[in-house]
């Protein structure tokens, strides 16, 4: 297995991960139970789940009104990005 492979395998996974992790989220608000930390939330999009946990968000409708959340997970998805084309074409 390649590594371009092994790495879209990963950011398959941890979108998946990212996204259940949002819905889930939501589900323990819902019933008043013990939520997920916010920074485990971020943490899924810091590790590459961007897409996953922004989809999540508006799937779900949870924390769509929170501005760190707005801005905060799209922007750190461009940064990954944007980290990601400088690495690819400039090294």
């Amino acid at each position: 297995m390649s590594l371009i492979q092994i790495i879209i395998i990963y950011l398959i996974i941890i979108n998946l991960a990212g996204f259940l992790v949002m819905g889930l989220d939501k589900h323990k608000a819902k019933m008043g139970n013990r939520r997920i930390p916010e920074n485990t939330l971020f943490g899924f999009t810091i590790l590459g789940g961007g897409i996953g946990t922004i989809a999540g968000m508006y799937v779900f409708r949870h924390k769509t009104k929170k501005l760190k959340f707005k801005i905060g997970m799209p922007l750190i998805l461009i940064l990954e990005i944007l980290i990601f084309i400088y690495f690819k074409y400039m090294i």
